[in-house]
């Protein structure tokens, strides 16, 4: 049996409190906090799975654990304990907590909010597949029986956000059945949690405000924004434009390099993020000519891994990535050492590309780009190039996100290359690989390969079901090795998300490594930062 006491939940609490007070600036409390992010904000957390609408779960709801600040695993949270016994997991959670409704947090609440996820079944409800039965023991004790062992159980649960069960119920729309519409209409535009922000208003096309909930259950700084407007789809040059004003304070991740540098240079700070993920340039493994493993590795072995790495430098000490080692990225289970750096290896790919069963002069291959990425497009082109290099011809296309994601539900209408950056939503590598690779998860935006390997599934199944770290270790530095062999992706680069910010924002999570959560959009818990007065 394990046990996690709540000695850690006053680790946890000391970390925030540190987070909260160790800035660079003095504090001026009460200002507003103006960010934007590229797609759409989702404010329903059971559908929740993008960078935006993590940033909106991560602040309106909370969950049982959350990752420690500046090393590995895994805090209390709205539990203050949990232990487990074989494939059951008890969490005995807090008695102080209350919605922002007033409705106090029980056990019934978490149990609903496990059910409503996965009757809905969108988002990141495949995390939480192997959950046979979720039941209230007594009203603040909570268990979870699992299908099978799941190694990465508790590092999941940092993507289960625990709503208002009373709220949703008093709110449910029309559908069939007791639960109707599980609340899907109402929580599309409102907030049912417990979390340091709550919803003003929510326009998932242009905004979402947020206010500081003055009850939440943790000391929040006086210096924290007292109010926060996140804003969807603005184009670069207007992020830059509002920066240099002062009328903009954090920027998405998604700025061209230039422009980044540029305001890096005006003044701006540079908030980073260490991603657990990558930059990918998959390759659809149903669609001649990449269904021939040696014309995969030929497009693998063309690619300028060198130019790529200059391609999204930023300044002479940061870049928003680092050179890629092997399939999984470097500090992850399995990952190759740091010193293993892919090469463009033009000879090679032309051997390579002479084994393969098509022939290279009847070959056009369609490179796609995300149209909401700018950057992807410039990736196309050198791509294209390195193509041209051992005489194989290519036609770039741009696709709007809805359309892709529509298309690559099909193999046949998905394109030979998908450029994509993916994370391990929970931290996790299982979150990382398994929806990409698993033969069991095709058609959905992670996983335009359609790759469907028996070794491969061995592998990903041995990582989640793996007992010690140690065989964890081990499965997926197999996993690694195959993935390299049979050439499904094209891996560019580690990612590492960058922000232009405004001097009136401090943000330690996103500027000190001590202070880091290592999962992506927590660093932007607004709890934690600290913003001048308006």
């Amino acid at each position: 049996m394990t046990l996690w006491k709540t000695t850690l939940a006053a680790g946890l609490l000391a970390a925030t409190a540190l987070a909260a007070t160790a800035l660079a600036a003095p504090a001026i409390a009460g200002g507003t906090l103006r960010l934007d992010e590229v797609a759409v904000g989702e404010l329903d957390p059971a559908k929740a799975s993008d960078y935006a609408d993590s940033i909106l779960m991560f602040n309106v709801y909370d969950t049982l654990v959350l990752p420690v600040q500046g090393g590995p695993g895994h805090a209390p949270h709205l539990a203050e304990s949990w232990d487990s016994d074989g494939n059951s997991f008890t969490f005995t959670l807090r008695s102080d907590v209350k919605f922002q409704s007033g409705n106090p947090l029980t056990a019934e609440d978490v149990v609903f909010s496990v059910e409503r996820m996965k009757a809905l079944g969108a988002g990141l409800s495949y995390l939480l597949g192997v959950v046979k039965s979720a039941e209230a023991v007594d009203s603040s004790t909570v268990r979870f029986n699992l299908s099978s062992s799941y190694a990465p159980f508790v590092a999941s649960l940092v993507r289960l956000p625990i709503v208002d069960k009373k709220l949703v119920m008093e709110n449910l729309g029309e559908g069939d059945g007791e639960m109707k519409d599980w609340g899907q209409a109402y929580l599309s535009g409102n907030g049912a949690g417990t979390g340091a922000y709550r919803v003003v208003s929510h326009n998932p096309q242009e905004e979402t405000v947020m206010e500081k909930n003055g009850d939440y259950f943790l000391d929040i700084a006086e210096a924290a924004p007292d109010t926060v407007r996140l804003r969807y789809g603005l184009e670069a040059s207007t992020v830059r434009t509002l920066i240099a004003r002062g009328e903009h304070d954090i920027s998405s991740q998604w700025l061209p390099p230039e422009v980044m540098g540029a305001l890096a240079k005006e003044g701006a700070q540079l908030f980073t993020e260490s991603g657990t993920g990558a930059f990918y340039l998959k390759m659809n493994t149903t669609k001649p000519p990449l269904d021939d493993v040696n014309c995969r590795r030929a497009l693998s072995a063309a690619f300028d891994y060198q130019t790529a790495i200059r391609m999204i430098a930023i300044t002479e000490d940061v870049s928003a990535g680092s050179p890629s080692t092997g399939a999984i990225p470097v500090g992850m289970f399995g990952a190759n050492d740091s010193s293993m750096v892919q090469a463009q290896d033009l000879d090679k790919a032309r051997e390579y590309l002479a084994a393969c069963s098509h022939d290279p002069a009847g070959l056009d291959i369609e490179i796609s780009w995300i149209a909401e990425v700018p950057l992807e497009e410039r990736f196309a082109l050198l791509f294209q190039s390195n193509l041209a290099d051992i005489g194989v011809k290519s036609h770039i296309r741009k696709l709007p996100w809805a359309l892709f994601a529509e298309q690559v539900s099909k193999p046949e209408n998905t394109p030979h290359i998908s450029q994509l950056f993916v994370n391990a939503v929970t931290g996790d590598p299982d979150t990382l690989l398994y929806g990409m690779y698993h033969s069991s998860t095709p058609g959905t935006w992670q996983s335009p390969e359609y790759l469907n390997d028996a070794i491969v599934d061995e592998y990903l199944e041995a990582g989640r079901n793996a007992p010690t770290p140690e065989a964890r270790q081990e499965a997926y530095a197999m996993l690694n090795a195959r993935l390299m062999e049979i050439a499904p992706t094209i891996y560019s680069y580690d990612r590492q998300s960058v922000f232009a910010a405004s001097d009136r924002v401090n943000a330690p999570a996103l500027s000190d490594p001590a202070h880091a959560f290592g999962l992506d959009g927590m660093g932007f818990s607004f709890r934690l930062m600290e913003v001048a007065d308006d």
